[in-house]
């Protein structure tokens, strides 16, 4: 069960109708749920409020009205929820984080915080920063080295239940990261760095989350210049660990979505470039696809 942020043309008859809405996406078809009960559905943050959520769109759904793909505008899957993300949480991430950090004497610092019980989380983007599919994704003026990092993102409610899965890209710049890791807030933290889609799946239809993977591609004009593919089975640390440290001291009352970190790093070679294509891909998710900005 997928759940999609979209407008459509044909449902915007009056100014007090919702410019964006929620639907269920199935196939080449996406099921208006704003329309039959605004209350529910008239943003993600309502949504998260409801104590059954799957049982809330099949309340709705069998008189939802039909909208074809092709005639939708999709949008990130985000209305008022910040963006955090987990590091190290991959045996690839570590050594690459090691490995670009050597020369300034952080790597021991990567290690540790991999086989520490506390997992590395920080703040990646407000609502508003945040791009969808289609949309462009930046590299920093001023760094050297920059890359996607192709992330399963969890959605958890206020509550701090898991309620779904989208994908994320936690757009990094490696250099100023690898310079010091007191700096991974501006490696990290700038505009258009993050990006999420298409859909929400309910955590409802995944029993085993781990059996999900991640591809990756990168290209550049008609080649590809990257590509690459992960499970999350190979992540050390487990999704409700993550959820916990998270929600620990942190109250999130339109809920938050957290990206987990990633086990696809592009050799040392492969910075992207204005222009480049980013196509990241969970088979039961879809595609998020963003190019990279002139600027």
């Amino acid at each position: 069960m997928k759940l999609v942020r979209f407008s459509a043309r044909e449902l915007v008859k009056s100014e007090t109708d919702s410019f964006y809405r929620l639907g269920l996406w199935q196939d080449k078809t996406i099921f208006d749920l704003t329309e039959q009960d605004p209350e529910v559905f008239g943003s993600i943050s309502q949504f998260l409020q409801q104590d059954d959520l799957v049982g809330a769109i099949n309340r709705v759904k069998g008189n939802a009205r039909p909208v074809h793909v092709d005639l939708a505008e999709i949008y990130a899957p985000v209305d008022f929820q910040e963006v955090w993300a987990a590091g190290v949480t991959y045996f690839r991430s570590r050594e690459a984080r090691m490995d670009e950090s050597k020369d300034a004497g952080g790597g021991t610092f990567y290690d540790r915080v991999y086989n520490a019980a506390r997992p590395e989380l920080f703040f990646k983007s407000t609502p508003e920063r945040v791009v969808g599919p289609g949309s462009e994704v930046r590299i920093r003026r001023d760094a050297k080295w920059s890359v996607p990092e192709p992330e399963l993102t969890l959605l958890i409610s206020p509550a701090a239940k898991l309620v779904g899965f989208t994908i994320g890209n936690d757009m990094s710049s490696r250099d100023i990261e690898g310079e010091n890791p007191l700096y991974l807030p501006q490696a990290k933290v700038y505009r258009q760095s993050a990006a999420l889609g298409p859909a929400i799946l309910l955590a409802s239809a995944v029993p085993d989350p781990k059996q999900l993977t991640l591809r990756l591609v990168i290209k550049r004009d008609e080649d590809e210049v990257f590509e690459g593919e992960t499970g999350i089975a190979q992540m050390k640390r487990s999704l409700d660990d993550l959820v916990a440290y998270l929600t620990r001291e942190l109250d999130f009352p339109n809920g938050v979505y957290l990206m987990t970190g990633t086990g696809i790093v592009p050799p040392d070679n492969v910075s992207l470039q204005p222009g480049d294509v980013i196509e990241i891909t969970v088979p039961e998710i879809g595609t998020l696809t963003n190019t990279v900005a002139a600027e």
